[in-house]
């Protein structure tokens, strides 16, 4: 028997959590918008709703782009967006962040990436730690990107590049050379994949690319020899559950792979991936594993643990941040331990 909501509520809220797969363009508060145009935005979207399901990654990235795109024409845009972004984190006890910002708008708006980065990076609030990706997309390592992408590499507070877009579009050939170079200039290496491709699209951003961390990736427990190498690998999947069920054909809230990820040993970290068209929050997510995959509050906190031990930090620095996790969730464990032994009139 599940807890009552508000207990289960009260308890994801208090326990400290990391955001390791949000997009900024997605992440857009939808009261900026109304800001924007009180009139046309001023309904939420139908796919707010609990069992809305898009009808293909077209009609999603219509939606997303749709919105997101009215509002992010400039650099101080984003700066704008960010502060709210990140100051509504805050508030929901989020302690680290990593979000990207999306090559197209570079590549197609004409938006200048650089001031993009700074413009995120100066609304980071005190006590949040947050790094910024360049996403790219399958077919925007072209020749008129190409340039920009390699300044890119070389640009102070980005913290690495991640692969973005749809994924059964083919991937650039240059990718496996722009992601080595990626890391080799120091920058950190994530990529899209197992969403709507199986699992031999997340072995080929992991051995072809040499991914460091995979967005998604629920799909690779269609094949126990990709599970084998992500643990070989020690890598980490960041999973978007409300996401995978608005938009990955198949997927319930009550047959969502994570559990069975988790159950095969795969460390996997959950985020919102993009609030502005799904209309969830990071509480969301903790509550569908609990309530529907069956994950107990021991649990929920090893999730929780999985973000500030992926964290893209200094060692010293992620040990302080565990330990006082460590503290807070044993302190969170034992209080509902004794709420359940209270007797009902207590």
């Amino acid at each position: 028997m599940t807890d009552s909501a508000h207990s289960l509520r009260a308890f994801i809220n208090a326990l400290p959590k990391t955001e390791t797969h949000l997009h900024m363009e997605g992440a857009l508060p939808w009261r900026l918008l109304q800001e924007l145009d009180g009139i046309k935005y001023a309904a939420t979207p139908p796919s707010w709703e609990g069992h809305f399901k898009f009808r293909d990654f077209a009609h999603f990235d219509e939606q997303l782009l749709g919105h997101a795109l009215a509002w992010y024409v400039s650099p101080e845009r984003y700066h704008e967006a960010a502060k709210v972004v990140f100051r509504e984190l805050q508030e929901q006890n989020v302690h680290y962040v990593e979000t990207s910002f999306a090559s197209g708008v570079i590549e197609f708006l004409g938006v200048d990436g650089k001031g993009i980065l700074d413009g995120l990076l100066a609304a980071v609030p005190e006590g949040m730690e947050v790094r910024i990706f360049m996403g790219i997309h399958h077919g925007g390592m072209n020749e008129k990107m190409l340039p920009v992408i390699e300044e890119a590499l070389t640009w102070d507070g980005l913290a690495g590049i991640d692969l973005h877009g749809t994924e059964t579009l083919p991937v650039d050939e240059i990718a496996p050379r722009l992601w080595r170079e990626a890391r080799e200039t120091g920058k950190f290496t994530k990529a899209h994949a197992g969403e709507f491709c199986g699992a031999e699209f997340v072995r080929y951003v992991i051995e072809e690319l040499g991914a460091q961390r995979i967005e998604h990736g629920v799909r690779a427990v269609e094949d126990p020899a990709v599970l084998a190498l992500i643990r070989e690998r020690d890598l980490t999947l960041d999973v978007c559950p409300i996401s995978n069920v608005k938009l990955m054909p198949g997927i319930t809230r009550d047959n969502h792979p994570i559990r069975e990820l988790f159950d095969a040993g795969v460390r996997c970290t959950v985020s919102t991936d993009d609030p502005l068209v799904f209309g969830n929050k990071l509480a969301d997510e903790y509550e569908l594993l609990h309530v529907h995959r069956g994950f107990s509050r021991a649990e929920l906190v090893r999730i929780a643990r999985n973000g500030f031990e992926a964290a893209l930090l200094c060692e010293e620095h992620r040990q302080a941040l565990l330990e006082e996790f460590d503290r807070t969730a044993a302190s969170l464990l034992e209080g509902s331990a004794e709420q359940r032994d209270c007797p009902a009139d207590a």
